[in-house]
């Protein structure tokens, strides 16, 4: 655990609701939701100290994929301005994360998005990330220690 240094603002958790989302990051998408559970998860089953941790965001590093890294952000405590997260142009979209030695790799499962023409789309998208935040983790991605 990290020294805290007797600071009480410090290994504070908590969970972040889909309004939360959306007001850090502008709106509700589908790969913030993503990236948040992402980090939750690997807070919980990987390492809880965002100060020993260090994460990269794989993906083409373009809007909606690079809104992977706000999730992450939230959801792991890795932050651009503790330097402990990085943006790597990828075709694949993946996420690792370091931890004492070990590493964590997380893939996507498919995503079924809406038709981009559907003058709906900004709604469906929006019901689609609200949806996903909801879901199994074993629905969203898929978790490897290599």
């Amino acid at each position: 655990m990290h020294d805290t240094g007797g600071c009480i603002y410090t290994g504070l958790e908590k969970d972040y609701t889909i309004e939360d989302l959306a007001a850090f990051h502008g709106h509700l998408g589908p790969y913030i939701v993503l990236g948040y559970r992402m980090g939750k998860y690997v807070r919980r089953y990987f390492c809880h100290d965002p100060f020993k941790m260090s994460a990269v965001v794989y993906c083409s590093g373009k809007t909606p994929q690079s809104c992977l890294a706000d999730g992450v952000q939230i959801g792991s405590g890795c932050t651009l301005g503790k330097r402990n997260i990085e943006l790597v142009v990828s075709d694949e979209v993946k996420c690792e994360f370091k931890a004492d030695g070990k590493k964590l790799v997380m893939r996507l499962r498919p995503i079924k998005f809406p038709p981009r023409d559907d003058h709906h789309y900004s709604e469906l998208i929006e019901r689609l990330a609200a949806d996903m935040y909801g879901r199994d983790d074993t629905d969203l991605f898929t978790v490897s220690s290599n």
